[in-house]
């Protein structure tokens, strides 16, 4: 069986970099508030591009990184929890404008952990020998979603997209990966859908169609599934700490990262955090950060990577990767 190599990485934000000063202006908060709690100073938001204009040309961008035709690209994967719409899925607008016309396009919702999925999916589907080049995109406008007078939450996320090349190939890329849920804890992060209402209703059910979070319950699971899906890895593929250059994590809070390095007894600076800048884009923030990672040199050929996310759902996962470019 041919091995799945990352070819190309591409990132994409709106022009519009909101500071936490700026958000002083709007709500009951400060710069030193924000940042002493989450490391975060800045974030990009939205002024009316869609998750679909920020999926498109985070791909775009990774295609070109990756030298492939859109026509070579065979499966498309859009990992978001703010689609355009419900349907059709914003793999098959993103299809539409960046003319990827023979792949098969689809949707995946699992929020932060989503680009994890994606890669899984994706590795499993081209490993079936189906597929030569996947495209996967973790994608998300969460500035639509966001309850802009609750500082607990809006202080946090930002949009933006990133995107990653799947290819086969004989070199060892993907390693190993791991997906898992914990549904018994959805209430813990959502974001209401259609309200339940018809001629037939006798009580009608009021959705909230804004993020809500339990902030307190996320920081627990979070830290625990980190150091959990790190030690997994780590175990099944023989490996010791030492042996990985870099751990990419969901840039959520720089104190989750922090607490999670502790329990690992490992440095912090082995984990790469763009946070301060970024914030918090969901399914978005570890291609993201790849694509940082690349654009600064820092993946060099044959380093060990591990990506870790987690997110609503409750989700998450982890993916081992050997850097084959």
């Amino acid at each position: 069986m041919k091995e799945v190599i990352i070819e190309g990485l591409g990132k994409y934000t709106p022009s519009n970099l909101v500071t936490n000063d700026q958000l002083s202006e709007i709500i009951d908060t400060s710069d030193e508030w924000i940042y002493s709690r989450t490391g975060i100073k800045s974030r990009y938001i939205s002024k009316g591009e869609n998750t679909s204009d920020m999926a498109a040309k985070a791909g775009e961008k990774a295609l070109e990184n990756a030298n492939i035709s859109p026509l070579d690209v065979d499966l498309l994967i859009v990992a978001t929890c703010t689609p355009d719409m419900f349907t059709p899925s914003t793999a098959c607008i993103v299809q539409s404008i960046i003319g990827t016309d023979n792949a098969l396009a689809f949707d995946i919702s699992a929020a932060c952990s989503g680009f994890i999925y994606g890669l899984d999916v994706a590795k499993a589907m081209i490993g079936s020998n189906n597929y030569k080049h996947a495209l996967v995109i973790g994608a998300e406008n969460l500035s639509k979603s966001l309850d802009w007078e609750d500082r607990s939450t809006c202080v946090l996320f930002g949009d933006g997209a990133g995107a990653a090349v799947l290819s086969k190939s004989d070199n060892i890329g993907l390693i190993s990966s791991f997906c898992k849920s914990v549904g018994e804890k959805y209430e813990c992060l959502t974001i209401g859908g259609n309200d339940v209402d018809s001629p037939f209703v006798e009580s009608k059910i009021i959705r909230d169609s804004k993020l809500r979070m339990d902030g307190g319950e996320i920081f627990k699971f979070a830290i625990s599934v980190i150091v959990n899906s790190i030690n997994k890895i780590l175990e099944e593929n023989n490996l010791d700490i030492n042996d990985i250059d870099y751990i990419i994590p969901h840039q959520a809070n720089v104190r989750i990262i922090q607490y999670a390095a502790k329990k690992l007894k490992v440095d912090i600076d082995k984990f790469y955090m763009n946070m301060e800048e970024y914030g918090n884009t969901s399914g978005a923030s570890i291609p993201i950060a790849l694509s940082d990672m690349n654009e600064k040199g820092l993946l060099k050929k044959d380093s060990k990577i591990i990506l870790v996310g987690f997110g609503a759902g409750l989700t998450y996962g982890a993916t081992l990767i050997n850097w084959a470019i």
